[in-house]
């Protein structure tokens, strides 16, 4: 953050240099421009954080859960026959062993493609609904900057954010959070359905297919 604040300030420190330089000194030369205020944010939590978010976040978790529950019921069913055949390898004849050998891993391959067909519907999912409701963030940290006269807002999401070191009182992160609930009016989440996180599983690997439960 100090990094960030020099090169901030020398900027204006140039430009006002500039003007200077340019500009016959008179009584009635405009004032020079005040010290850059910068502020943080870490927008994508903001815009999960948001009740709004929660909310949408839980609907997207609710729709999929159908989906959820057929994914370990198909994984389910490929253990137990794991399970019988393990436990009848002694007694099957080999061409026994490899009908149902082969019937495991067609299986397993099927519940692969629908597990990676349903973790990407739901990515997508939770995708777009983040886009929609970011937009209607920004709109509110666009006017809160104004209104407290900031002069840059830095997103610190990212993982390789330039920013190393910011004041406690530069982050506006809840502060946004809490206009935009006054704004939208959306009430908070239960308990529980903030709690509640997770999505589908993983699309799993071969020979290993029992989600966790």
């Amino acid at each position: 953050m100090k990094r960030t604040l020099a090169i901030a300030v020398l900027a204006v420190s140039g430009l006002v240099v500039g003007a200077s330089a340019q500009t016959p000194t008179s009584a009635a030369a405009p004032a020079a421009a005040g010290p850059a205020k910068i502020a943080v944010i870490a927008f994508q939590a903001a815009v999960a954080q948001t009740n709004e978010g929660q909310r949408d976040f839980a609907d997207v978790q609710k729709k999929f859960e159908p989906k959820r529950a057929q994914l370990k019921a198909q994984s389910d069913e490929i253990e137990t026959l794991k399970k019988q055949l393990q436990a009848q390898g002694n007694t099957l004849s080999p061409a026994e062993t490899a009908s149902k050998t082969k019937s495991i891993d067609e299986k397993t391959k099927l519940l692969q493609r629908n597990a990676e067909d349903a973790q990407n519907d739901f990515q997508q999912a939770i995708q777009d609904m983040y886009n929609t409701l970011a937009s209607k963030v920004y709109e509110v940290l666009n006017a809160y900057a104004k209104q407290h006269s900031y002069t840059l807002v830095v997103d610190v999401s990212a993982q390789q954010s330039p920013v190393l070191w910011a004041a406690d009182s530069s982050n506006i992160t809840k502060p946004i959070v809490d206009a935009y609930n006054l704004k939208s009016g959306v009430p908070a989440p239960a308990a529980s359905a903030a709690s509640a996180g997770g999505g589908l599983p993983s699309a799993p690997a071969p020979k290993s297919m029992a989600p966790k439960n």
